[in-house]
């Protein structure tokens, strides 16, 4: 008769392989994984941010009284924080736009190229956010 050459079910579960997914000492964050993630997290932000831009315009349309109320709470810390954030999330989200642009060209797939398309995509959507609101501020 032949022999059970099988494993037990207890080896053969400790000799899966480790799923990608894993925190810890098993996976370490990459940059493009991360700015997937921003950007999935950028374009929810601006969705919502666009309910925020309508209830501006419509404040406007009822009145004086009715913008001078939404331009007080857009005018405090958590307001101002939310625009901040919003701002930058559209100058993120249209740079990494660009940046999928180029891809979509067939340009840039080089791993070195991905990185340092990355790193330019974050610095200069947060100089651009500094910079619009430098200019807002100015005015």
């Amino acid at each position: 008769m032949a022999e059970n050459t099988t494993a037990p079910k207890s080896a053969q579960i400790a000799a899966r392989p480790l799923s990608p997914f894993m925190l810890g000492p098993y996976y370490k964050f990459q940059l493009t994984s991360v700015l997937s993630f921003a950007h999935r997290i950028s374009g929810l932000a601006l969705s919502l941010g666009t309910v925020l831009i309508a209830i501006w315009v419509l404040s406007a349309a009822n009145g004086a009284w009715s913008y001078a109320q939404f331009a007080t709470v857009a005018r405090s810390i958590p307001g101002e924080v939310l625009l901040f954030a919003w701002s930058w999330a559209l100058l993120y989200h249209l740079c990494n736009g660009i940046r999928h642009l180029v891809w979509d060209s067939g340009f840039a797939f080089e791993i070195k190229h991905v990185y340092l398309g990355g790193y330019l995509v974050v610095a200069i959507s947060l100089v651009l956010t500094a910079a619009v609101w430098a200019v807002a501020f100015a005015v």
